[in-house]
């Protein structure tokens, strides 16, 4: 990740707080003939055993037709990018606009790198546990929460057999807030107004996470 210091997210929880927020994220890999992979999947970040190079261990399952964990062999390298919100800023918001015009458009964004060792697992326990535990996370906030429990036992059984357990052992970890911190404050604050009048609801996030910086 290309990561100036002025939008470097250092701080471990508000990292794992993104990556919660996120719920998923692309699972990187590149397969024997060096051709990149990547598939969208759900995920748990479980961070409850940290030590000096490791931060836990990203939990999520794939499709067993999806050929990309067929790839996955033995220390076979990964990175997981959580994505949050992002916006095209347009040099209109700028002062200079009205003096120098050395200006151009550049866009805002969030994004979390996890990179590490790929494991897969075909174990029907562990394949219960993850999708158990991303069920009991999603479902946490409804009145009544749907459980694995509530499933037909042999269709859940068919529906497991469908899915590989995937994990990725944590060992570096990059952040990125680029929320226009390097322009002048009331450049900010233009920028914020603009954005706010957007259709596009990702654009009012973006102005949103600004709003907190300030």
């Amino acid at each position: 990740m290309y990561l100036p210091k002025h939008f470097e997210v250092t701080r471990f929880e508000a990292i794992k707080e993104f990556v919660t927020r996120s719920n998923v994220v692309d699972l990187v890999t590149v397969n024997e003939e060096g051709q990149p992979l990547s598939s969208l999947l759900p995920c748990l970040w479980d961070t409850s055993s940290l030590s000096e190079g490791s931060y836990g261990t990203l939990i999520m399952h794939m499709a067993r037709l999806n050929d990309q964990w067929k790839s996955i062999k033995e220390g076979t390298l990964g990175l997981a990018i959580a994505h949050g919100f992002d916006a095209y800023i347009s040099p209109i918001n700028y002062i200079a606009k009205q003096t120098n015009h050395r200006v151009v458009p550049t866009w805002n964004y969030q994004s979390v790198h996890l990179s590490g060792t790929v494991e897969v697992s075909h174990d029907v326990e562990e394949i219960y546990r993850i999708v158990s535990g991303l069920t009991k996370f999603h479902e946490a906030d409804r009145d009544e929460p749907w459980s694995i429990e509530d499933a037909d036992p042999k269709y859940l059984e068919g529906q497991l057999k469908a899915i590989v357990a995937v994990t990725l052992r944590v060992n570096h970890v990059e952040a990125k807030d680029k929320l226009s911190q390097n322009r002048p404050v009331e450049d900010q604050r233009n920028i914020i107004a603009d954005l706010l009048l957007s259709e596009n609801t990702s654009a009012r996030e973006v102005a949103t996470e600004m709003q907190k910086r300030i």
